[in-house]
């Protein structure tokens, strides 16, 4: 798919991963950029620096009005990024209830199929069209230190086949893009080499102009799928160890 001229809607746009997409989307040509963000006020920056090709749309994609909201609004959208995200550093049976895996699956998995759900109408009407869904390597093999945020990424791989088959009719490619570790907020618990987000929304990019399925989009994703296909046995336990608090060290 051409980026240049497109319009694209990116949740979770006002920092990390979806800051770098708005940037990279602007810097390709995009005709306009939506930027999904529970306040706006925190994407005035990027509203700024667009010039009039950035417009702030307040949404949680966990609140369904919300979600209907933007669709109304977003009529010209061509590409969506569901980029919004959320980690709770939980585990499953430890934690005192439900409320963050709940969350977690809400936000991760629940949220992004309602965009999908909204924004498909608005997608078929372009000849070409595309969706890009920001998931995990902790979608490719169970983390149990990871709590509810893992089993949502699993969902949301998933959920990514699922509505790239339910899209193909009308030329709307689905990608999955499988993050590993990268230099932000919600990645400050791992250790040792980071992509830049920059980088992520690079490759992101390139996956929606070949209409790519799944790609790992560094080389923690690369290295887990690696690992897990050689020995999955051995990559189960060794993932045991972040029950016991050891941060997770990327092996480059």
């Amino acid at each position: 798919m051409e980026i240049k001229g497109s319009v694209a809607l990116v949740t979770g746009g006002n920092r990390g991963i979806g800051e770098a997409f708005v940037r990279a989307f602007l810097a390709a040509g995009a005709a306009k950029v939506y930027v999904g963000t529970r306040d706006v006020a925190n994407a005035q920056h990027l509203v700024d620096e667009g010039q009039g090709r950035v417009v702030a749309v307040e949404l949680d994609v966990s609140k369904p009005e919300q979600i209907e909201a933007a669709a109304a609004r977003c009529q010209d959208v061509s590409i969506l990024v569901n980029n919004a995200g959320q980690f709770a550093m939980q585990t499953l049976l430890k934690a005192p209830d439900l409320t963050a895996a709940r969350s977690e699956m809400e936000i991760n998995y629940f949220g992004p199929l309602a965009m999908c759900r909204a924004f498909a109408p608005i997608l078929g009407k372009h000849p070409e069209s595309a969706i890009a869904n920001v998931l995990s390597a902790g979608g490719l093999v169970a983390v149990p230190g990871m709590g509810g945020y893992s089993p949502s990424k699993f969902a949301g791989r998933a959920m990514s086949t699922c509505v790239r088959a339910e899209l193909a009719p009308q030329n709307t490619s689905v990608s999955a893009l499988i993050v590993g570790s990268v230099d932000t907020r919600m990645s400050s618990h791992v250790e040792g080499a980071k992509e830049t987000p920059e980088t992520i929304a690079q490759v992101g990019l390139k996956a929606i102009r070949r209409g790519e399925g799944e790609v790992d989009t560094d080389y923690m994703a690369i290295e887990v799928r690696a690992n897990k296909a050689r020995d999955p046995k051995g990559f189960e336990l060794l993932m045991r160890r972040s029950l016991s608090g050891e941060r997770v060290t990327t092996g480059r």
